[in-house]
């Protein structure tokens, strides 16, 4: 038994143990491999479907702004007609203004006072006239402030009558026709936003 050499037996086991060692380190890396590849493969498709949501959203995100433009569009349309709407109302109620400024005139004059001119500009009245004594302009100014179309009356000056045998004195008085600003202002707000189109 001294004699049984083991030494073969050992060189074979080595040499298997080696190939089992390779085999298991190749199996091993093709695993790694695999493994990354598959995760790699399910982090493309993750990436793809995400470029593609991505894609659809910007596609919706351009389609809502053009609906966005034109809502605006829209709001400015109608914001432009329910001024002009409001304009053609106030026009339609102060129509006959003119009318009325004359009606509320003859009103607010007491006897014993004449007018000789009648001026408007803008929303000013301008009176200019004679009259038999300072008692009846003092009440033509009374009525003029009661008055709802008429306000802020002033008057600029009393003389006088410039012939001798005259008993009547010039005077000169101005009146503000009320809710004619409001009117005017609008109107050229109107126009503005018109002529800017």
């Amino acid at each position: 038994m001294a004699y049984i050499n083991l030494l073969p037996w050992r060189e074979a086991a080595r040499k298997e143990r080696q190939k089992n060692y390779v085999m298991v380190l190749a199996l091993t890396a093709l695993l790694s491999f695999l493994i990354f590849f598959l995760i790699n493969m399910v982090y493309n498709a993750r990436l793809e479907g995400q470029a593609k949501r991505n894609q659809y959203l910007e596609s919706e995100i351009r389609v809502l702004d053009q609906r966005i433009a034109e809502i605006r569009n829209l709001n400015e349309t109608k914001r432009s007609l329910q001024q002009r709407m409001t304009l053609i109302e106030q026009l339609q109620s102060s129509r006959n203004l003119g009318t009325q400024v004359m009606l509320e005139i003859t009103r607010i004059v007491p006897a014993g006072v004449y007018l000789t001119q009648l001026e408007k500009k803008g929303s000013s009245l301008l009176l200019l006239g004679k009259s038999e004594s300072n008692n009846r302009l003092s009440n033509m100014l009374r009525e003029a402030e009661q008055s709802e179309l008429l306000s802020a009356p002033y008057l600029e000056f009393i003389e006088a009558g410039r012939e001798r045998a005259s008993l009547l004195s010039d005077f000169r008085m101005h009146l503000k026709i009320e809710g004619y600003d409001a009117l005017e202002t609008q109107a050229a707000v109107s126009t503005s936003t018109q002529g800017g189109r």
